[in-house]
């Protein structure tokens, strides 16, 4: 990929580490110039990639602060370019004193969100699959999330759609010969051997595709709606997974009005815990809008929670009943209450909120649940929708030249190079440039 040269001119600068008192703060510079205001900060540059300990200076040579200096000369640094860094501690009058000095060094300035990284992208460092691993990375609250980043970062999925692109290539290549050496003594099973190997391609992506949305899910979160009636003990069974008071909770009927979404680490997996308004008919319009949105959220949910009151066994709420599926998990609440050695069907749950009996139960079959729809697999799935979106413009392109018979090969030859353009818009090869700003904007200051 070229290099953008007119966002690479100046050197940028931020503070790579949060805001606010600390031991130890990183400064990052990155740029043509990264080695001369370094030396002017601190001497003569160390060994590459060798700390050293250091006096930091400002412009009248006053003393700032004393820590180590690295220096990463290009094309060996994380952007590709010279990149230094400062460890200073990490006091707020220590690092804004830094900056400041940094702010009025001719050619230098700010980084902007994710410029580090954007840099390391049209540097050629990185591909945009990579680019994404390493914000979901950053970005990773649960053990599976940060495997899934990791092995995007490290280029696995990256990898796995440039050999796709290749084997298109290599197709292209044997068409383009057919074409330009019509009159020569080419294959006669050159045709045949281009359409196998689209076929093969052909075949690879779909089961790519037919993934369940695993890495999507993964990355932003498995999404389990708690539906019920009123008062059945919905947003206490919220609070207590949550192991807080995340939800109000009254005898009063109707009290939640709104979704209520906690996070929970659930072996591992990152899970979206949504508490949802009583269903039931009503005249108020403030709680017949939370049921409307309990049930966009349900619509939403990757597996249903349906609480039912024990007492009320065997008449289940209908409306409850209603907005369930072949997956949904049963609960029966309040079984304390409830006469003893009641019968339920299997896999009912019988629980009490109150007490806490059935909820280790119910904790075991959820996180069942999860790692069977999000754990194994030996390739990385796809982890976000313009990966999907591609790979299917992908396969239109390998469709028309498959299933058309008797295609002239100059007309085969454009389906493949329509096919090699989708998959290049996934790692950056081709047609990216509108999403750049977008992408990169997730990232924070410094990154």
């Amino acid at each position: 990929m070229a290099v953008r040269t007119d966002r690479i001119q100046d050197t940028i600068f931020a503070l790579a580490t949060p805001a606010g008192r600390s031991g130890v703060a990183v400064i990052r510079l990155s740029g043509p110039q990264a080695g001369e205001i370094a030396e002017s900060l601190t001497g003569p540059l160390p060994q590459a990639r060798k700390a050293s300990l250091r006096y930091f200076y400002d412009s009248e040579k006053a003393k700032i602060d004393r820590g180590l200096l690295l220096w990463f000369p290009a094309p060996y640094s994380f952007t590709g370019e010279p990149v230094a860094e400062f460890h200073i501690h990490g006091g707020h009058a220590i690092v804004e004193r830094t900056l400041q000095v940094l702010a009025v060094i001719p050619g230098a300035r700010p980084a902007e969100a994710g410029e580090f990284t954007r840099r390391a992208f049209e540097n050629g460092k990185l591909d945009l699959t990579a680019v994404e691993g390493l914000a979901d990375l950053v970005a990773a609250e649960t053990e599976a999330q940060r495997r899934q980043a990791l092995r995007q970062m490290e280029g696995e999925l990256g990898l796995l759609y440039e050999s796709w692109r290749g084997r298109l290539l290599r197709s292209l290549a044997y068409l383009e010969a057919e074409i330009d050496f019509s009159d020569e003594d080419l294959p006669e099973e050159l045709g045949d051997q281009v359409l196998h190997s689209l076929s093969d391609l052909s075949v690879e992506i779909r089961a790519h595709l037919a993934d369940g949305g695993r890495g999507e899910i993964l990355r932003r979160g498995f999404r389990i709606a708690i539906l019920g009636a009123p008062n059945v003990g919905k947003s206490s069974l919220l609070n207590l997974l949550a192991k807080r008071d995340a939800a109000i909770v009254t005898p009063m009927a109707g009290t939640t009005r709104d979704v209520i979404e906690v996070n929970l680490d659930l072996g591992g997996y990152l899970v979206n815990l949504l508490d949802t308004a009583g269903l039931r008919r009503t005249q108020d319009v403030i709680e017949a809008e939370g049921i409307r949105r309990a049930g966009l959220a349900a619509e939403s949910a990757d597996l249903k929670l349906l609480v039912f009151d024990a007492l009320n066994w065997p008449d289940l709420d209908q409306e409850t009943l209603n907005r369930g599926d072949a997956q949904a998990v049963v609960i029966l609440n309040k079984i304390d209450l409830a006469e003893k050695n009641l019968a339920f069907p299997e896999g009912y749950l019988a629980l009490s909120v109150k007490t806490g009996q059935g909820v280790e139960q119910l904790l075991h079959r959820l996180q069942a649940i999860v790692t069977q729809r999000l754990g194994g697999g030996e390739t990385l799935g796809l982890t976000r929708a313009r990966h999907r979106l591609a790979l299917g413009q992908c396969l239109e392109s390998l469709d028309r030249a498959l299933y058309q018979p008797d295609k002239a090969p100059e007309l085969l030859a454009e389906d493949i190079r329509l096919a090699m353009r989708a998959l290049g818009r996934i790692t950056g090869q081709a047609d990216v440039e509108t999403m750049l700003d977008m992408l990169f904007g997730e990232f924070c200051i410094g990154k």
